[in-house]
């Protein structure tokens, strides 16, 4: 009990996030399919790093610390809010790969996202989810690493100097390779669901629903930011924000370009043929 309580005191903003995820996939995909995935997801991001550690495979070589040993709960050796991160992070990149690749429809001042089944479980979806992923990494990694000098502590530490800020190009290919398995593997829940009969339109009575995953996604961009200037990095925190820039004003834009042009009626049609629970325009 006492770790429990530890290991969430000592990381109370991710346990924030993970509550977030918990109300945006339940109103999004419901709630068996939000356990399921949550449950799931934990438990391919805690092999990928168990596997790391020991084998070098998905991220290369790293280790963890051992400084909170006994503060907060380990599973063989990785703290379980490390893994447990991993699952509002691939379900945040995930909701902002269906808001880019969905059409749109805007309703009052709420943006409501037509996504489809196909849309829902295609291949590009899954890809472009693994790669906002690894966006999440570049802005998360190297500040983590720093993480003793802020409230995270120092958790973990890679072997030689890594090229980005300390860290590895092979831990970027890890997060692409976990990513895509953990939207796929998300990907297949859904579809054993909807398969059997599993209900999935909990919050369909709220048109926001679709867009909680990409306000975590900005959260966590900007807390990450926000604590890399905090502890000094002013080099670090500028390329962050460059980096996450571009990607900003692209998506900005397509959602303009999507109002603008989009065949509103068709993909309303086609949003509602596989939703009919939705609501749209409040009613």
């Amino acid at each position: 009990m006492m770790q429990l309580l530890g290991t969430i005191m000592l990381r109370p903003y991710v346990f924030i996030f993970l509550l977030i995820y918990g109300i945006g996939c339940t109103v999004h995909f419901g709630f068996k399919r939000t356990l399921l995935f949550g449950t799931l997801g934990y438990l391919i991001a805690w092999l990928s790093e168990l596997s790391s550690i020991h084998n070098g495979f998905p991220y290369g070589f790293y280790h963890y610390l051992q400084n909170t040993k006994g503060r907060e709960i380990w599973v063989l050796g990785v703290p379980l809010m490390d893994s447990i991160s991993y699952v509002f992070l691939s379900y945040a990149s995930y909701s902002l790969s269906l808001l880019i690749i969905s059409p749109v429809r805007r309703t009052k001042w709420i943006i409501c996202v037509l996504e489809t089944r196909m849309i829902r479980n295609s291949l590009y979806a899954a890809i472009l989810g693994a790669v906002l992923f690894v966006y999440l990494d570049l802005i998360i990694d190297p500040v983590a690493l720093q993480g003793g000098r802020w409230f995270l502590g120092q958790i973990y530490e890679y072997p030689g100097n890594g090229v980005y800020f300390g860290v590895p190009l092979s831990n970027y290919l890890g997060w692409f390779v976990t990513g895509f398995c953990m939207i796929y593997a998300f990907q297949k829940v859904d579809q054993a669901f909807y398969r059997k009969g599993v209900s999935d339109f909990y919050g369909y009575r709220y048109p926001w629903r679709c867009l909680v995953g990409p306000v975590l996604y900005l959260a966590v961009i900007v807390f990450n930011i926000f604590v890399t200037f905090l502890i000094g990095e002013q080099l670090m925190g500028w390329v962050g924000i460059f980096m996450v820039l571009l990607p900003v004003l692209l998506i900005h834009a397509i959602l303009r370009m999507k109002l603008i042009f989009a065949g509103a009626d068709k993909a309303l049609e086609s949003h509602l043929r596989d939703f009919p629970e939705a609501v749209i325009d409040g009613r």
